[in-house]
Parts: C-alpha cells; structure tokens; sequence
C-alpha cells in the first residue's frame, strides 16, 4: 500500500542526504524515482543538494502554480517520488502529493522542515502534518550537545529574528543554524 510520508528535521538533520540515499536505494533496485524541489530553493539550480557533497538532479523543479499530479503522471510509471524542501509546498500540492499516494499507489516521502526561523510552521508542512500517513523525525544536534528544535537565521554571522520568512541558505550572507529551545531563547533574548 502506497503512503504519503514526511520526514522533517531542523537545519542540518541530513534531510537532504537522506533523499538521495533513498533515490539510490530505489534506482539500485530497478525502481523508478522521481525527484522535487522547490523553485524557490535556489541552491544547487536543479539538482538537490545534501550537505556532505551528495547531489542528484531533481526531475520536476516546482513553482507554486506547477501542477505535482499532472506532472509526476507525465512520467507514465513512478514507483516512489521523492520531495526535497517540502514546507515550500503549497497545500494543494501536497493534496496531490496524496491523491498521488492513494489513487496512484505511489509512494510519496516528503522531505522538509517543520518551521522557519521565527517558530512559524510553513503552510507545506502543516499539510503535510494533518495528511502523513507516518512522520518521522530527523534529529540534529545544537551546539550545547542538546537536541535541536529550532532553525535560527544569521545574517553576517550575527543571529536575527525579523526579516521574510524565506531566505535561502548561502544567499549572501545568509546561513542557518539548529538550536535548542534554551540556546534559541537565549540568542532571542539579546535582540
């Protein structure tokens, strides 16, 4: 049976490397994959990018208005479809992620946060949370040795708590790091 899966984690919880480790997996099998990102990650251009080097080409890069059903049937035959970035989903996209899943009978496993710098959960992955058939969580760890929760934005090294809730990572002088709710509070606390 086909299912809709989220696998969510803060920054640095190997995400992005746990989708290409699957990809393989499956290809290595004689499955057929399908990949996802999201235009709105810039980094890497088309392909999908994990921190330690990985990367594979993405078969669909997805703007808000990108059709995910229409386009993962023009493949005719997918075994499973793998998204990278998945809180910059719409929710319609992820309905058809699971119609996908359900209709089709192809598995789907999503890949993404589950909030952005400022402890607001994207529209995509509150979807995905209400719909998953399982979730599973990716741990990292902050730098007090605690597990991390949160992903907080630095901008030139210095952390920050206001801007737009986007900004991809090695933009500029934009970079993300994962702390726990003590160290977040605490970095909070000297805005």
């Amino acid at each position: 049976m086909a299912k809709l899966h989220f696998k969510y984690g803060a920054m640095n919880s190997g995400k992005s490397d746990s989708l290409i480790k699957t990809a393989y997996n499956y290809t290595e099998r004689g499955l057929k994959v399908i990949t996802i990102k999201p235009q709105v990650d810039t980094k890497g251009g088309d392909k999908i990018v994990a921190r330690a080097g990985l990367s594979r080409k993405a078969d669909i890069v997805a703007n808000t208005s990108t059709n995910l059903k229409t386009e993962v049937l023009r493949h005719k035959k997918s075994d499973v479809i793998l998204i990278d970035e998945a809180q910059f989903l719409t929710t319609e996209q992820v309905d058809q992620l699971y119609e996908l899943s359900k209709i089709y009978k192809i598995s789907v496993i999503a890949h993404g946060l589950r909030t952005d710098f400022l402890s607001n959960v994207f529209p995509g992955s509150a979807r995905l949370f209400e719909l998953a058939d399982n979730i599973e969580k990716l741990p990292t760890m902050c730098r007090c040795g605690s597990q991390a929760e949160f992903n907080c934005r630095k901008l030139n090294g210095k952390y920050v708590f206001t801007g737009s809730q986007i900004a991809i990572d090695g933009e500029a002088t934009t970079t993300y790091d994962s702390l726990c709710g003590i160290c977040y509070l605490e970095e909070k606390s000297k805005t």
